[in-house]
């Protein structure tokens, strides 16, 4: 399935991988560029990139850093799993101003339509300062379908969060 032409938004973009082994240099990071490439895709600019370990410290740094560097949109990739290591929504939900649910939720129901193991995914966006944040799953196929799924959203979340007029 083709994804659909998008119309361009003004989205700045910043990309989390939260990886151990891409971090280490061990593992190419497949993840932030597929997100790299739908973003250019949809017109959103990237403005910054991180790579970091499964480490609660670290993601948080790059969000927060992401975030002063005016990123509306921060996508992180990886660490949304079941594993011991994969604490990326603890670090969210760390520093979140608020939880948006339905993000995570329709993340996982479409996402299950695909791979039965979908419903073990711990995907969530979340408000951090004035920026959102989407935690999409570390498999490029898998992220790039989540970010689909709830894009039709994620203009209007923005401009919420950034606290501007919206039309609703």
């Amino acid at each position: 399935m083709n994804p659909a032409p998008h119309a361009p938004s003004s989205q700045q973009v910043g990309i989390v991988t939260v990886s151990d082994r891409a971090s280490a240099g061990e593992y190419e990071d497949l993840g932030g560029p597929a997100l790299r490439e739908e973003c250019r895709q949809r017109g959103w600019e990237v403005v910054a990139e991180a790579v970091v370990p499964d480490e609660i410290g670290g993601i948080q740094q790059a969000i927060r850093s992401f975030c002063a560097q005016g990123c509306s949109l921060i996508l992180t990739t990886g660490g949304t799993g079941i594993a011991l290591r994969d604490v990326t929504p603890e670090a969210i939900r760390g520093i979140m101003r608020i939880e948006i649910p339905g993000f995570g939720e329709l993340m996982r129901m479409r996402s299950v339509e695909i791979t039965p193991n979908a419903i073990l995914t711990r995907g969530l966006a979340a408000i951090v300062e004035q920026s959102l944040v989407i935690a999409l799953p570390g498999k490029p196929q898998g992220a790039l379908d989540c970010l689909r799924f709830v894009s039709g959203a994620i203009d209007h979340t923005v401009k919420i969060a950034r606290r501007q007029p919206t039309s609703c």
